[in-house]
């Protein structure tokens, strides 16, 4: 079984997959939500918060996006620890979106859903839907 899937999340109806918005990406994927509705919620906070720019394509402070997703229900878990090695977004259930170094990506059953296979790095946490 592929710990990866391609899944641009709409992106490329919207924007370059050249331009990063990794943050909207995982987002649209993880929750279903509209590319442009996605990106305005999430310009929210980031024009509030630590980057105050707003501009997506360049990245999103993990204090903004937790602040964008927690608004929407999302919780933060540290990633699971393994004895003797780092956590990987094959160790995740349901749908989440994990952080990365300097990454975030939606992985559905431990299954990378990206426009690249970034399933081999280490996974720092997730957020999670609260039930």
């Amino acid at each position: 079984m592929s710990n990866y899937k391609y899944n641009d999340g709409g992106q490329l109806a919207h924007r370059s997959l050249k331009s990063g918005y990794c943050g909207t990406r995982a987002l649209v994927i993880a929750t279903g939500m509209g590319w442009m509705e996605a990106e305005k919620h999430l310009r929210h906070f980031t024009n509030r918060g630590n980057a105050g720019n707003g501009k997506l394509s360049i990245g999103i402070f993990k204090d903004d996006y937790d602040a964008a997703l927690s608004a929407l229900g999302f919780k933060w878990r540290p990633a699971p620890k393994f004895d003797g090695r780092k956590a990987k977004a094959s160790d995740l259930t349901g749908t989440v979106i994990a952080r990365q170094a300097k990454h975030f990506t939606c992985v559905i059953d431990g299954v990378v859903n990206d426009i690249w296979d970034c399933s081999n790095k280490m996974v720092y946490g997730y957020w999670t839907r609260a039930v």
